[in-house]
């Protein structure tokens, strides 16, 4: 059910998309997320080595690298996902939207502890974003590209800059913007 909502939500939030077979074929972002989900399966038997044998080959055929143990909820959308990192302790919610670059990544080494962040629903993250350490990004929350997030991110905030700073709500000002082309 959770690969179906994510074709959902790729047709949804990529224009590029043109149709259920191209997504299925191409989505290198869904084809992870589908090789997470058996390798998660074969670490939850206990079979642990079997999961990390396929998040390897995950990680060489798509270059995103989803560690077997992350938990990740329905319509996750992992787009032009090359460099894509999940940690081992994160916590992906519902209907998430990642671009390229980003890292959901621990601090310290202590490896019987959460270290990696919880992102809640409806969370867009923007492309070279890291968010680092036991936080949490809450529902309907923006991270965007490039910000490096090491505190939690208020529900629907927008989080921007290095270290991340959070816009509890944007103000939109229209731009006068006037351009002349000149065709040659």
């Amino acid at each position: 059910m959770g690969l179906i909502r994510s074709v959902r939500n790729i047709k949804k939030y990529d224009p590029s998309a043109r149709h259920v077979l191209d997504i299925l074929v191409t989505s290198t972002g869904l084809h992870a997320i589908a090789l997470h989900r058996i390798a998660h399966f074969f670490w939850m038997i206990r079979l642990k080595l079997i999961a990390r044998i396929i998040a390897n080959v995950t990680r060489f055929l798509t270059g995103i690298e989803i560690h077997p143990a992350a938990r990740i909820g329905k319509g996750l959308v992992i787009d032009h996902g090359l460099g894509v990192v999940i940690g081992e302790s994160a916590q992906i919610g519902d209907d998430v939207l990642i671009y390229q670059g980003v890292t959901l990544g621990g601090t310290g080494n202590l490896s019987d502890q959460k270290r990696h962040p919880t992102i809640c629903n409806h969370v867009m993250i923007g492309a070279g974003a890291k968010v680092l350490g036991n936080i949490k990004v809450g529902a309907h929350a923006r991270v965007g590209a490039n910000a490096v997030v090491l505190k939690d991110v208020p529900p629907s905030a927008t989080a921007i800059g290095i270290p991340a700073r959070f816009i509890e709500k944007e103000v939109v000002t229209p731009l006068e913007c006037s351009l002349t082309i000149k065709e040659e």
